[in-house]
């Protein structure tokens, strides 16, 4: 198991003073009294949040939030899905989950925590304004964004923008690509179980990377560095990161291939040993609500909700060509499938 020390932990009052500050260790401040919440009754005392955001937007989440409920003490584990899921089972195995609402990459994930028995039902009043088909039927998670992964290249490199997936299997682009593993990435990992069951790619397709070099590397963060620094022409990444990258000026363009892209909806949902049911509940539903979508879209995300606009840059769901699997086999699949993957890729 990997160290997940390596997470973050911040109070949620610090992170609004520091922004996403950075430091290994795990810290907590403390903040006491009572506050009257949005829906009217008394929300307080402290809230384990765990998640696989970036730093800055889990300041920015955790500070906004904290806008309506300020004596709310939320503290934050953070690190990739994969590493936040093996935490999770660890205290599941020495009888003490310790997280009250978790905010992971994927359903496939949370799906299998569903099959754990690990999480809460609860049909918050916002999710009327959330598609029906992106929320577990049973209220034991909801999607709370939509994050296409896509391919980016570095403008300075590569002068026609490409338009397949198939670019990256090109013996033109050999040794210039680069790809978050699966072994870290919740996202990545999806998009495995997705691209090996889908018509004109599956484990053929992966083998082709392979054969051309394909790089793996940690997560999606690093892909983004990879390509906009230009040590690498192109990268399978999530789309948010590219429009960030390239509105600060960075010779990096996304690209959303003619044959689909597989989205990821970072789903919300509450332990159902949660200590603190009522800030959890609050959470969620602030996450779900006009101005959680909003602060959503103001740091860079695509909403969920209906009638708000994705920011500049990125593409709505309405506008996209999505790539998909049944959710029951990429669950039951999962495991099978990163094994594979680390005997293709040697991880």
């Amino acid at each position: 198991m990997k160290n997940w020390k390596k997470g973050f932990v911040f109070s949620s009052l610090a992170l609004a003073l520091i922004m996403g500050g950075c430091g290994s260790a795990e810290n907590s401040t403390n903040a006491a009294g009572n506050t009257q919440g949005s829906a009217g009754s008394t929300v307080t005392g402290k809230l384990s949040f765990y998640t696989s955001q970036p730093e800055d937007d889990v300041a920015k989440l955790t500070a906004g939030f904290n806008g309506q409920y300020p004596d709310v003490q939320v503290e934050v584990f953070r690190s990739g899905t994969e590493e936040v899921v093996t935490k999770l089972q660890a205290e599941k195995t020495a009888g003490a989950v310790q997280a009250d609402v978790l905010l992971l990459a994927d359903s496939v994930t949370f799906e299998g925590l569903k099959q754990q028995d690990l999480l809460l039902s609860y049909k918050s009043p916002e999710l009327s304004e959330i598609p029906a088909d992106l929320v577990d039927p049973d209220g034991m998670y909801s999607g709370t964004k939509v994050i296409a992964t896509i391919l980016a290249h570095n403008t300075s490199k590569v002068s026609a923008a490409p338009t397949s997936w198939h670019v990256l299997t090109d013996a033109a682009s050999k040794g210039q690509s680069i790809m978050p593993s699966p072994l870290y990435s919740g996202a990545a990992a999806y998009n495995v179980g997705v691209f090996t069951r889908t018509d004109g790619f599956g484990w053929d397709f992966f083998q082709g990377l392979k054969d051309n070099a394909m790089t793996v590397i940690k997560g999606n963060g690093a892909v983004l560095k990879a390509v906009a620094s230009g040590e690498q022409s192109y990268g399978v990444v999530v789309d948010y990161m590219v429009a960030r990258e390239k509105a600060k000026g960075s010779p990096i363009e996304l690209n959303y291939p003619q044959e689909g892209v597989p989205i990821i909806t970072e789903p919300i949902a509450i332990m159902n040993n949660t200590k603190n049911e009522a800030a959890a509940k609050a959470f969620v539903d602030y996450v779900l609500s006009e101005d959680g979508q909003k602060l959503a879209a103001e740091i860079g995300y695509t909403p969920i909700r209906k009638g708000v606009a994705a920011p500049e840059g990125l593409k709505a769901i309405g506008d996209m060509t999505i790539l998909s699997g049944d959710i029951k086999t990429l669950t039951a699949e999962r495991e099978a499938d990163k094994q594979q993957f680390t005997k293709l890729f040697g991880q």
